[in-house]
């Protein structure tokens, strides 16, 4: 795992988003020797006629809640996943404060008459959180909106100075409210640019892969192969797989616009080839992967020891990936959620395979 690790200075992790979107650097990876400093705007004539972007349109929900238990002693809570239509899997602060049986209280700042309550039903073992059972209460028409009302959207813990609207943390084409962590690789897309991209011919189809905390906690087993993700909701619609099934037909390009796309496509690709897929997937791809759909990959830059990191170098190499990182810090990009992009071109791909 210590071979996945780098240095980042704190300020290189970017706080806030580029206004407009498009305007964040581009570092093109152009082949397994080149690469160039471009502007995100500059996509269109950095791709070719025929290729196709693969989106995800997930949109991320207000997961992040506070409240208190009976007694007075405030909670924070991370909704994860759905386990029914009233019970959530969450993570918990303080954990320790919060045994099977408790009762936590929330209340929307802006409408003090507006009560939700949530009752811990049990631990789970595989991620430390707790399944909570909510109630509804007075002035609450479903559950949904109860939360909407109380919950906020979550940023990742290292934006701690962020003046960013809600919305910023949404990419333009979210649709889907199931996520708890935005597909960061997308936030850089306007309309126009959208457009602007049709117009020269480059397609663009979507999936939905609800991104959930398990895909940045870090790596800490010593041997990268035996970490595991924890599951995430995947939909990889029919029309999506034929759209890919002709641009592949065609000879043309399958991009993945973030880590969260190539996996759902690897993941649907697993049985017999890309086929439509809905469930859940806890795919790892790490150096040594045989890639079965993905050819090109747009994304931001990533944390050190992250399964992320090690998606990004099983297309490109690990060594190769790090010396890139270190240009990029050198020249001053910004890091992480709300930072700049990489574009790694199909000619760019390793295939040596080797961790």
């Amino acid at each position: 795992m210590a071979a996945y690790h780098f240095e980042l200075p704190a300020e290189r992790i970017a706080q806030n988003p580029v206004t407009p979107r498009d305007e964040s650097r581009l570092l093109v990876v152009e082949s397994t020797q080149r690469h160039r400093h471009c502007i995100f705007r500059d996509l269109p004539q950095l791709l070719r006629p025929g290729d196709l972007l693969v989106l995800n349109d997930t949109r991320v929900i207000p997961a992040r809640l506070y409240g208190h238990k009976v007694g007075g002693t405030m909670v924070e809570v991370l909704l994860l996943e759905p386990r029914s239509p009233d019970c959530w899997l969450a993570l918990v602060k303080p954990g320790k404060r919060l045994p099977p049986g408790t009762l936590i209280k929330f209340t929307a700042a802006h409408d003090p008459g507006l009560h939700l309550q949530a009752t811990v039903l049990e631990r789970d073992a595989a991620t430390g959180g707790r399944i909570l059972q909510f109630q509804l209460q007075s002035g609450n028409d479903s559950l949904a909106a109860a939360l909407a009302a109380v919950g906020q959207v979550p940023l990742p813990p290292y934006i701690t100075a962020s003046q960013a609207d809600p919305e910023q943390y949404q990419t333009v084409y979210a649709q889907r409210p199931g996520a708890v962590a935005a597909p960061t690789a997308g936030l850089h897309f306007t309309p126009e640019l959208l457009s602007q991209l049709t117009h020269q011919g480059i397609e663009q189809t979507c999936l939905t892969l609800h991104v959930g905390v398990g895909t940045f906690r870090p790596v800490n087993t010593e041997d990268i192969r035996n970490h595991t993700l924890h599951g995430e909701w995947v939909e990889v619609p029919a029309p999506t797989v034929e759209k890919i099934q002709q641009t592949q037909a065609r000879g043309d390009r399958v991009i993945a616009v973030g880590t969260t796309v190539a996996r759902a496509l690897e993941a649907a690709a697993q049985v017999n080839g890309l086929q439509p897929f809905c469930g859940k997937t806890n795919l790892y791809i790490y150096p040594g992967y045989q890639w079965q759909v993905v050819d090109g990959l747009i994304t931001n830059f990533h944390l050190p020891g992250s399964s992320l990191l090690m998606l990004v170098s099983a297309l490109i190499g690990r060594q190769r990936l790090l010396d890139l990182y270190q240009g990029a810090i050198d020249q001053n990009y910004r890091f992480y959620s709300f930072g700049d992009a990489m574009l790694v071109l199909p000619e760019a791909r390793w295939e040596s395979g080797h961790p």
